[in-house]
């Protein structure tokens, strides 16, 4: 992967390449969200993508999870050219996003959080029931293989930690994505002990051979548990590094344009 993907080139036909973003640009009226910002994320690896409020990573990680349709430019999946008009077509594409509000409901419980909109049944026609075994058994399985320290999926979402909560997000979009998770900020609000546990997830989705895109402010973060580096600045994605080459130091230079990609 060379730098040149920072200005807009064609991606990468790499075969490790899951997924490129390639000269993306969004306007808002007269805003340019984003001018021709450019990104790859690898099979399974942890992508960081950093820069100052106002630099566009929102509105490049709306535009990878289908809320807003780029006004130009090319997203490519496994090789193939698509196109996101909701976050469900995203969604069908395996690429899950977790926001920072989690959409959890709290009054219901942790296999309710985990199939929520996408219920299974079983019968036929008119007669069908929803198949609550089933989700117990699926949800209970599929959060043990991932999460840390997330209590039995009888459990109400309004009686789990911040950690907890955080950590059945992640497991609920590793369920249902299967390629790509998109997590913003995800422990933001969390103290230590639960952001080391919630990192323990991110870890085991990556084990799990997900490509995770992780946005954060946290630079330690970063440094622990991506593997490549997207720095965005003024709507472009300016420059790629791969973790263990760079520092917090270069990255600061490479937001703040003290030094060039």
């Amino acid at each position: 992967m060379t730098d040149t993907m920072a200005t807009g080139f064609p991606a990468s036909t790499d075969p490790d390449v899951l997924l490129s973003a390639t000269n993306i640009k969004k306007s808002f009226g007269g805003v340019h969200a984003l001018k021709g910002a450019s990104i790859e994320l690898r099979r399974g690896e942890i992508t960081a993508l950093i820069g100052d409020n106002g630099a566009g990573k929102s509105t490049l990680v709306r535009c990878l999870s289908g809320i807003h349709p780029p006004d130009s430019g090319t997203i490519t999946l496994d090789g193939e050219v698509v196109s996101f008009g909701t976050p469900k077509e995203a969604q069908k594409h395996k690429i899950e996003t977790v926001q920072q509000n989690l959409a959890l409901v709290e009054d219901l419980a942790v296999w309710q959080n985990f199939f929520l909109g996408r219920e299974l049944t079983h019968g036929f026609g008119p007669f069908r029931t929803l198949n609550r075994k089933l989700m117990k058994s699926t949800a209970q399985t599929l959060i043990t293989d991932l999460a840390v320290n997330v209590p039995p999926v009888s459990s109400k979402v309004r009686r789990l930690s911040g950690g907890q909560r955080q950590a059945l997000a992640i497991a609920r979009a590793a369920g249902w994505g299967g390629k790509i998770v998109i997590m913003d900020e995800p422990t933001a609000a969390l103290g230590v002990q639960e952001t080391e546990k919630v990192e323990q997830t991110i870890r085991s989705l990556r084990d799990n051979g997900v490509a995770v895109l992780l946005i954060s402010h946290n630079f330690d973060q970063v440094m622990r548990l991506s593997d490549h580096v997207w720095v965005m600045r003024a709507g472009l994605a300016v420059a790629g590094r791969r973790t263990a080459e760079t520092s917090g130091e270069e990255l600061v230079a490479l937001i703040t344009g003290a030094k060039e990609a």
